[in-house]
């Protein structure tokens, strides 16, 4: 059981609060900066999760980047791809849903995609949502000149 930050050993205990908080194991340095992230930006747990699935899987992504406007869930900034993370999904609104389209269509205009995924995807489908962000990614970065 190591921290899948910094590779530091984890305590029986820093590993169980991690997985209890966060269902990753990161060391109590790396979970109270989680806290922080949380307590700042409104970070859903499942874009932590999503975050790590994807480091494991060999990418790098960024969590909580500022795109100059606003900040997003998850980026992956030289194929120009934001990942929102829908926690409220089942209780989408009408007006919800057109402000939605709209900060789309804004990205899009700045030439970003953006893919809001379902919480519920990645609590229950993490791996599979993995190698679906890792197909989009690699045909994002295919069919664009990267950064």
């Amino acid at each position: 059981m190591t921290c899948l930050e910094c590779k530091k050993e984890l305590s029986y205990m820093d590993h169980r609060m991690s997985m209890e908080s966060y269902g990753v194991e990161l060391c109590a340095r790396h979970r109270e900066r989680m806290d922080k992230l949380i307590r700042q930006n409104n970070t859903p747990i499942e874009a932590i999760r999503l975050y790590y699935g994807l480091k494991e899987a060999g990418v790098n992504p960024m969590l909580e980047w500022w795109d100059g406007k606003k900040s997003v869930d998850i980026a992956f900034s030289r194929v120009k791809l934001n990942i929102e993370i829908d926690t409220e999904y089942h209780m989408l609104t009408h007006d919800q849903a057109i402000n939605d389209l709209e900060e789309t269509m804004h990205s899009f205009q700045d030439g970003f995609t953006t893919i809001r995924i379902p919480n519920m995807l990645i609590k229950h489908y993490l791996k599979e949502t993995v190698n679906n962000i890792l197909g989009i990614k690699e045909g994002l970065r295919a069919n664009t000149k990267v950064i």
